[in-house]
This record gives C-alpha cells, sequence and structure tokens, in this order.
C-alpha cells in the first residue's frame, strides 16, 4: 500500500471510440433502424451502412467514450489524469490519440505501438428531442486488456475510474476487475459508472462482478439505478445502492441529481435550460463531481459543479465543452 501523494486525481480505464455524431430526424433515425435513445452494439458492415445513409448529414468527430469524456473533463477544470484504452494504427486511431495529448491527458497509446486493426467508432444520433441514440462497433477496443493496464499509474491515481460498457467483453471486463484489485492494493479509491440502462439490462451479472465487495464511488442515472435494484421505488434503490458503494451519485435530468456521502444524501437542484444534445451529459456530470472531491470541494459543491456543468453541455451539440467555459462554471461555484 503506498502512502506517496498521488500523482493524478483519476485514472480511466474504459474503451476508445471516436464519437461521429450526427442531428436527424426521428423518422430518419427509424429508417435506420437503431433502438432510440441506447446504446446497440453493431458490427462493422451495420455501422457502415448505416454511415452511408448519413451522407448528405453534417457530422462531427471527437475523441470519445464515456470514460473519456470524464477523463478529459476533469483535466479541462485543472486535474492531472491518466487514460488507458486501446486504439488501432489507423487514422482513426491517430486522431484518437493526438486528441488526448492536445486535452493534456496522459495515456498508454503514447507508450507503445498501436497494433494492426481497426479504431472503434460510435455513431451518435441525436434527434429534435435532445434524446441520443449511439450505435458502436468496438473494434480494436474489444481486445482491451488486463496487459493494457498500467499498475504504477492506477498506483499513484487518487480515484481510477472505470466505466460500465467493459463489462460487454471478456478481456475488458477483467482488464477492470484487475485495475479495481490494482487500486485497491495499493490503498487507492475505485469509481465505476453503470454506463447505460441496456448495459444493467443486459450484462448486470457482469456489473456486479466488476464491482466486487463494493467500490467507493458509484455513478448512475435514475433508470439504472431503479433496473440495478430491481424496483420502481426510488428509496429502495438507494438503499440498494448503499450496499454496492460506499458513495455514489445518481442523476435525474430535469429534476437534478442524489449524493450519498457515506453519511447522508443531498440533493442537487437542477439548472433548467433547453436540452439541444444530451450526448455526455453523464459523463460531464461524474468529471465535475470527481474533480471536485479530489479538489478540497464539498459534496455538495461537487455536485453543483457536475449539475451546473451538464446543464452548460447539453445546451450545444457534442460531448465536450469549451475549456473557458468550464472554467467559468468553476469559478462561480468555488467563487
Amino acid at each position: 500500500m503506498t502512502t506517496n501523494p498521488p500523482k493524478y486525481d483519476v485514472y480511466g480505464l474504459g474503451n476508445a471510440l471516436v464519437d461521429i455524431e450526427c442531428a436527424l430526424s426521428v423518422d430518419t433515425l427509424a429508417t435506420i433502424g437503431m433502438d432510440k435513445g441506447v446504446m446497440t452494439l453493431l458490427d462493422e458492415a451495420v455501422q457502415n451502412t448505416a454511415l452511408a445513409q448519413l451522407k448528405a448529414y453534417d457530422t462531427k468527430r471527437s475523441c470519445g467514450g464515456s470514460a473519456a469524456n470524464t477523463i478529459i473533463a476533469i483535466s479541462q477544470l485543472g486535474g492531472h489524469t491518466f487514460y488507458c484504452c486501446k486504439v488501432a494504427d489507423d487514422d482513426y486511431g491517430h486522431f484518437y490519440t493526438q486528441d488526448l495529448v492536445d486535452c493534456g491527458v496522459e495515456t498508454n497509446l503514447t507508450g507503445q505501438a498501436a497494433a494492426a486493426g481497426i479504431t472503434g467508432k460510435c455513431l451518435v444520433l441525436v434527434t429534435p428531442d435532445a434524446d441520443r441514440t449511439m450505435g458502436t462497433f468496438l473494434g480494436i477496443s474489444s481486445e482491451l486488456s488486463d496487459q493494457d493496464l498500467d499498475a504504477d499509474a492506477i498506483a499513484s491515481s487518487a480515484y481510477t475510474y472505470i466505466e460500465g460498457f467493459l463489462v460487454t467483453g471478456e478481456n475488458s471486463k477483467q482488464a477492470a476487475i484487475k485495475a479495481r484489485y490494482l487500486a485497491k492494493s495499493a490503498g487507492r479509491k475505485l469509481a465505476m459508472s453503470l454506463s447505460d440502462y441496456n448495459m444493467v439490462k443486459f450484462f448486470r451479472p457482469g456489473l456486479l462482478e466488476m464491482i466486487g465487495d463494493g467500490v467507493d464511488l458509484l455513478f448512475a442515472n435514475e433508470s439504472e439505478a431503479l433496473l440495478m435494484a430491481d424496483t420502481d421505488d426510488f428509496a429502495v434503490a438507494i438503499d440498494y445502492l448503499k450496499t454496492l458503494a460506499h458513495t455514489f451519485a445518481i442523476t435525474r435530468g430535469p429534476q437534478g441529481s442524489i449524493l450519498f456521502d457515506g453519511e447522508q444524501v443531498i440533493e442537487i437542484a437542477p439548472y433548467p435550460v433547453k436540452a439541444i444534445d444530451t450526448v455526455g451529459a453523464g459523463d460531464m456530470y461524474a468529471g465535475a463531481l470527481l474533480y471536485g472531491i479530489t479538489h478540497g470541494l464539498s459534496w455538495a459543491q461537487a455536485g453543483t459543479l457536475g449539475s451546473m456543468a451538464s446543464a452548460q453541455l447539453v445546451t450545444a451539440y457534442g460531448a465536450r465543452m469549451e475549456t473557458a467555459a468550464l472554467q467559468q462554471i468553476l469559478a462561480q461555484v468555488v467563487g
């Protein structure tokens, strides 16, 4: 167990996906044939077919993946971060690595040669109701394993943050479990996100394997928390999450969010906005909260930062804010 001050605030582990975002109508989404409002795993051919149907639309690409969005937000706020993932030696992989570096995130990608293969991509389709539908081809990210972990970086991080999407592959799930072990062995804390309703619906036993005997901080939205607890009663879901995590955060969209700081439940007020695109809102909330609790903010302040930042994020397209805008929100919270 290390007693050294952490070098990194948060070490992230997740899929490396180049987000390809497009705004379109609900009718067009139905034509493409994807389930609205959730993340669906696609094979390359199906994703390419969907992309071909969007040639007439404007698209925007960025370095993404749920945990990557969170880690980048922490870096933008001024935190020190490390992101572990896997990309291929192709144009998308080179773009992804450079984008991480440009965001000030240290990564395993700069210390090793990328393998042959295809970098993962996530088709992010946004409808006029601000809902987001994701079609993901994991590509080489599905080969992420415990061999990609940086044990020294984990031991040097106050928190290791794991995305629940890793549950979909046996190797990536085992990498998450190994990262959990390494963090705990070093006396560091572990945070995890349930990531998506479908992850809970189809992979609940695997998520419980990743959680093990409990994590230090768990992130979920309300629908994920209710399904995880197998209940329609939000109070019951809160009590159930207390058996899985020492602390947790449950986002509730326009109803704000709920935090449990280990002793008390804290209600965080919403910040009503006109939502255009909800992509990355939960990731931003997690990043802001993790930044806050690793930089001396109270849980209430950290939750407020998460609420304000995620509210601002959804007023424009994309899963990332300008650094100056995010810093301005931080200044408002800390005074």
